[in-house]
């Protein structure tokens, strides 16, 4: 083997390296929707006697797709508005707009985004402001005395259409 042989192989051996290295994290990021794992799961926000008919109350649940340096975010708030003995609304506590908290004011019922002046009637839909749409609703059932919610990931107006 010549000299110029060994180190013709020999780049191509680091050169080789080198674009597996460099695609293998590429590739993975092109396919990963197809394989992902995250889907919704249905998670309990409490008893349904924890909310009262007629009210909206702030509840939270933890995120059940944890990863370490998730801390305190894994804790996700949601608005929910019990309407009577067994119809709710689930609401993401997130603005249209850029999603910043919206904040329930019982007095005047309405949702109100502190961000942008974004408003909300109690029923989720838009009243006022920049959000281009309502409040984005999750989807729920009533599972042995309790209220469960499809949650994970926030909902989106992908998911809602």
């Amino acid at each position: 083997m010549t000299r110029r042989t060994l180190l013709n192989r020999l780049a191509l051996l680091i050169n080789g390296t080198a674009a597996v290295l460099v695609g293998a994290p590429l590739i993975g990021f092109i396919f990963s929707p197809a394989f992902d794992k995250a889907k919704n799961k249905w998670i309990s926000l409490g008893k349904l006697e924890a909310f009262t008919v007629g009210q909206t109350k702030l509840a939270e649940y933890m995120n059940p797709f944890l990863v370490p340096w998730d801390g305190e975010v894994a804790k996700v708030p949601c608005w929910v508005r019990r309407i009577d003995e067994k119809t709710f609304q689930v609401f993401a506590i997130n603005c249209a707009h850029l999603g910043c908290p919206v904040k329930w004011f019982a007095e005047s019922k309405l949702f109100m985004c502190p961000c942008h002046g974004g408003v909300y009637y109690e029923d989720g839909s838009r009243a006022s402001g920049p959000p281009p749409r309502g409040l984005y609703e999750y989807e729920y059932r009533i599972k042995n005395g309790n209220l469960e919610v499809r949650g994970g990931r926030l909902p989106t107006i992908q998911e809602s259409v």
